[in-house]
């Protein structure tokens, strides 16, 4: 196949600047964004370890962690099956079937797809907003995958800490006004944070992104890492970030 067969209408195809790798998108649903990349950047997977991709949407952490890490599988679970078609898509794409499974399912059914404590690694980027934050049409795409309609920040944790095994890592990234939230609920949960970083557009501004890892079972400890500053100008990447979206960034 062409790489312009394995499109749909109105659907377009993006660089993951890694590995010449591709994902497939529609404008018209949710497309990722940097919280994504800078996700993929905080993970830590180590040789031989498997992931598993809650809320995976189009696939893009599955696709980016194999491209950095040495991890040896990579799951994705999404509940919009247009979503999770574009993921299995772009997988196959990317000649990636061996390495990346795609899952339609719902997080809140994962045992019905995954054998508890199979995992050494859970990762998200969920939705961030409560249903009381501007929700508008609780069936849109857009709505979905911004939304906790489908899925609760509670969700989310209670199906990580089901499917790690004991001493498996959690990662997430999330918004800084429900950091004291994330905190408290994930140490409910079994999954003790250990790891912070806070993310600023600029220097001098408000964060508007958290990156927090969490351990199955660990005893209490958390460290701060330094911020990560996005621009170090006006659309100007700070040297950090312009090396996470990897050396194809012009």
């Amino acid at each position: 196949m062409t790489r312009e067969e394995y499109l749909k209408e109105g659907e377009r195809l993006d660089s993951l600047r890694r590995d010449g790798y591709e994902i497939i998108q529609h404008p018209g649903r949710f497309c990722f964004g940097m919280d994504a990349v800078l996700l993929s950047a905080f993970v830590l997977v180590k040789p031989g370890e498997k992931v598993l991709d809650l809320c995976t949407g189009t696939g893009v952490l599955p696709i980016l962690l194999k491209a950095k890490t040495k991890g040896e599988h990579f799951t994705g679970l999404e509940i919009q099956e247009e979503s999770a078609d574009m993921a299995k898509r772009s997988v196959a794409l990317n000649k990636l079937e061996n390495s990346i499974d795609i899952v339609c399912g719902d997080l809140r059914e994962a045992e019905a797809y995954f054998a508890a404590a199979s995992f050494d690694v859970v990762t998200c980027n969920p939705p961030y907003m409560t249903v009381e934050q501007g929700l508008k049409n609780p069936n849109d795409a857009l709505t979905i995958a911004r939304h906790e309609v489908m899925a609760t920040l509670d969700d989310v944790l209670k199906c990580a800490a089901k499917m790690l095994k004991f001493g498996g890592r959690f990662y997430m990234v999330h918004k800084p006004e429900r950091m004291a939230e994330i905190l408290r609920k994930m140490s409910e949960y079994g999954l003790e944070p250990k790891s912070l970083r806070v993310v600023y557009p600029y220097a001098d501004h408000e964060p508007n992104m958290i990156l927090v890892e969490g351990k199955r079972g660990a005893k209490s400890g958390m460290r701060i890492k330094p911020p990560l500053i996005i621009y170090q100008s006006r659309d100007v990447y700070s040297k950090e970030v312009s090396s996470i979206y990897g050396p194809e960034l012009v």
